[in-house]
This record gives structure tokens, C-alpha cells and sequence, in this order.
């Protein structure tokens, strides 16, 4: 399917025969068309953005990204997941895009597990040109409501790091996140934002590119900061859940999600490189399990307070914004509260991996496989060829992160005695 982001002016007269058509920022009067980011512009000015070309052209780029996801379902291609995506963007610089073509489409199949096709077209939307205010933030921090990002706050607060918290606006977090910023001393600059796309068509679930919204958002906020170039942009993950390693080998490709997969995350780097955008993606956890990540947190204090608060379940809305207690990222997180050895307040819908609905075990059993596969032939026959991405001295830290990740799991596997 062909999808075409554009601007208002450079908008097509009707909407070509199988194709979706997003406008940015404003709605469009082309029957069957849609919006992204929909009256955002003036709220952008009121908090003084004026970013560069090559950073306003990474805005537009990913949320176009984001739209694609969405509005291109799954369920029709033959495989009943991988599509075949023909992208179409107006940017303000479209050759300095074009020239990256190759790595681009290649970055965007290994997120997504698609086949894309991107092309760039000039008029793109002009950039807000706000009175820029005066910041004294030295970096930019996702915060997303999750585990991981508040342990990556509370860190670089104590590392006497002054973040401007970057946050997507969402129904389960927005309020989870604005308190976590403000307990971090980081309300004045947290940066809380919606690409607001919402396609009149069915929205495709999977949303594998979501992060790519995340990203824009980030890379905006550096716009902000007022110190030398390139701005750092800390993305707190753990490296367990970064690799994401298959646990069973039905598992393989998209269906584990890449948003922060090394290898996706080394590609995105050197995009921002080639586009001119003056950022370094920072990773400080890649190397340590969730577990690792709370016993070695900065302020114990602070994430005794809010730990069991933050979110990590992958079925938040199907169980009415609580966690399920058995997914993958809740069984990691339950591990991590063992390691560290704490009491865990979430409260779980299924507070014991041997609990059960039809159909909802594949989960808990995925992992005991992966468990005893490692216990019994090694760390190495697990991961089989899943570390291939890496050089040799990453390579030996991302099986070490992988070995003990299982191991956090093998505590809560028999703590429930699943195993």
C-alpha cells in the first residue's frame, strides 16, 4: 500500500486508488484524507521551538513512520503479517533524504519486519520559528510511565544530569509520567506530546514502528538545549528486553518487537549522522538486566516510591490498565523485583504464572522453554545466531546480559512452580 505524508499546500487534489493520504498539522479538504499532528504547530511555538532543517525533517520522517504503521493493516498482506509499504514524504531538504534511501528502507525492516519503499518530495510544512527560551537542561531523557525510563530518570538526576523529559502522551500514563517528572525536579522542561494520528480507517495494532514518534519527539526537544552539540539523548532499556532474543523459534523477526534492538538503534544513529541532525543516541543499560537496573539505582529511596507505580505489561489495555501478570515484560519485571529483593506492589491480574485462561499460557511456557534449553545446552545454543549483529566485545556482553536475564526468570519460574 502507498501512503503519502504531506503538507497542506503540496496536498494531492484526490486520494490515488489504493493509497492512504495524512496531512500535517492541519486537516485536508480531500474527501477520505487524514491528519497527523493536528493543530500542534501553535502549541510548538508557545514553548519556543525553532528547530534547524535536518531536526524539523526527522520530525516529519518519523511521524510519517508512525502513520505508515497504523494505517497499513497486517491482516491482508499473504502472510497475514508483512506488508509491502510504499511511503511518500514532503520534507524541506528531500535530496539530503533521498541520498539515504537504501539505509533507511533497510533501518525500517529491521524495526517492523517489513518490506519499505520511501521516497522524499519537496515543499514539506516550514518549521516553527519561535523565540527560542533560555534552557539549561544538558540532555534529553525518554520517560515513558515504564520501569526502565524512570530508573534511567532517577540515575541521571543523581549523576547530577539536568534531562528535558521527553514523553508520548498516553490514556494509561500521561499522569503517571508528569509526576514521576516532577518528583525528578523536571516538570518546568518535561516535553509531553502526541503525534496524534488517528486514521477514519481500522488502526493496525501492532504498531512495531511506534518508537520511531518516540524519537522524533526526542530529537525535537535537543533543539531546545543550548549546549554544545551533539545533544545526548538517553533511552533507557535494559538489554534483555533490547535483544529480545526469541525465546522459541516462532518467535523470530517482528513478532519481537525492536523498538530499542541494537542493531535498529545503530542504523538510526547513522541516520541522524547523515541527515545532520547533531544527536548521539545513549544507551546505559544495554548491558544489564531490569533486575541489575533496580539494585543498582542511584536513589533507592525515590524508586521504592514509584516502582511498583511504573508500567511494563504488554496487555495494560486488555486487562483495564493493569498489568496481566504473565506476559513477557511482566515476567521480566516480576523477576527484577525478586533480584531486588523488595517488595513488588503491582498489582497483577494473574498473580501467579500457573493461573490460567484459555489460551493465555503460551507466554510463561515460552520462557521455561527458553529456561531449560539454556540450562540444559548452554547459553550459546540458545541464542544460536541472535548476537550476530554484534562486534566481538559487545557480542560476549550482550550473551552475558541474556545468561543472567534467564537466570532472573529461572527464580520467578520456580518461585510459582511452573519449574
Amino acid at each position: 500500500m502507498k501512503v503519502i505524508c504531506t503538507s497542506f499546500e503540496a496536498r494531492p487534489r484526490t486520494v490515488p486508488a489504493g493509497s492512504r493520504v495524512f496531512t500535517y498539522f492541519q486537516g485536508s479538504d480531500i474527501a477520505g484524507s487524514d491528519r497527523i499532528a493536528n493543530g500542534w504547530m501553535p502549541e510548538l511555538e508557545r514553548e519556543g521551538y525553532a528547530p534547524s532543517t535536518p531536526i524539523w525533517d526527522f520530525v516529519l520522517f518519523g511521524f510519517a513512520v508512525c502513520a505508515a504503521d497504523i494505517a497499513v493493516p497486517r491482516n491482508t498482506s499473504p502472510d497475514g503479517w508483512t506488508r509491502q509499504i510504499e511511503l511518500s514524504v514532503t520534507l524541506l531538504d528531500p535530496d539530503r533524504w533521498n541520498a539515504q534511501r537504501p539505509l533507511i528502507e533497510g533501518m525500517l525492516r529491521i524495526l517492523t519486519g517489513d518490506f519499505w519503499s520511501v521516497s522524499f518530495l519537496p515543499d514539506g510544512p516550514e518549521a516553527p520559528q519561535a523565540q527560542r527560551s533560555i534552557c539549561d537542561r544538558d540532555c534529553v531523557a525518554l520517560l515513558s510511565g515504564g520501569l526502565d525510563s524512570l530508573i534511567g530518570g532517577i540515575d541521571a538526576i543523581a549523576n547530577k544530569r539536568r534531562p528535558i523529559f521527553v514523553s508520548q502522551l498516553a490514556y494509561e500514563d500521561s499522569e503517571r509520567q508528569r509526576t514521576y517528572a516532577a518528583a525528578l525536579g523536571g516538570a518546568a522542561w518535561h516535553q509531553q506530546w502526541s503525534h496524534r494520528i488517528d486514521p477514519i480507517a481500522p488502526r493496525e495494532p501492532s504498531t512495531r514502528a511506534r518508537s520511531m514518534g518516540f524519537y522524533a519527539l526526542a530529537v525535537l526537544a535537543t533543539s531546545l538545549l543550548t549546549t554544545p552539540a551533539p545533544a545526548e539523548i538517553l533511552v533507557p532499556e535494559n538489554g534483555f528486553i533490547s535483544v529480545n532474543p526469541p525465546l522459541l523459534p516462532g518467535r523470530m523477526a517482528s513478532l519481537s518487537t525492536r523498538t530499542t534492538h541494537p542493531l535498529f538503534m545503530e542504523q538510526l544513529q547513522l541516520l541522524l549522522n547523515a541527515v545532520g541532525v547533531p544527536a548521539v543516541l545513549s544507551m546505559p543499560y544495554r548491558f544489564k538486566t531490569k533486575g541489575e537496573m533496580m539494585r543498582e539505582c542511584l536513589d533507592q529511596t525515590l524508586l521504592a516510591r514509584f516502582a511498583s507505580d511504573s508500567t511494563s505489561c504488554g496487555r495494560f489495555r486488555t486487562y483495564n490498565r493493569t498489568h496481566c501478570g504473565r506476559c513477557v515484560p511482566c515476567m521480566v519485571r516480576r523477576a527484577a523485583f525478586l533480584r531486588w529483593g523488595r517488595p513488588d506492589g503491582t498489582p497483577y491480574k494473574f498473580a501467579n504464572l500457573q493461573q490460567s485462561e484459555k489460551s493465555a499460557a503460551d507466554d510463561p511456557m515460552a520462557v521455561a522453554c527458553a529456561v531449560l534449553a539454556t540450562e540444559r545446552n548452554g547459553i550459546d545454543a540458545f541464542l544460536g545466531a541472535t548476537l550476530s549483529f554484534a562486534g566481538q566485545g559487545d557480542r560476549a556482553n550482550y550473551r552475558d546480559v541474556a545468561g543472567r536475564a534467564l537466570s532472573e526468570l529461572a527464580a520467578l519460574l520456580k518461585q510459582d512452580g511452573v519449574l
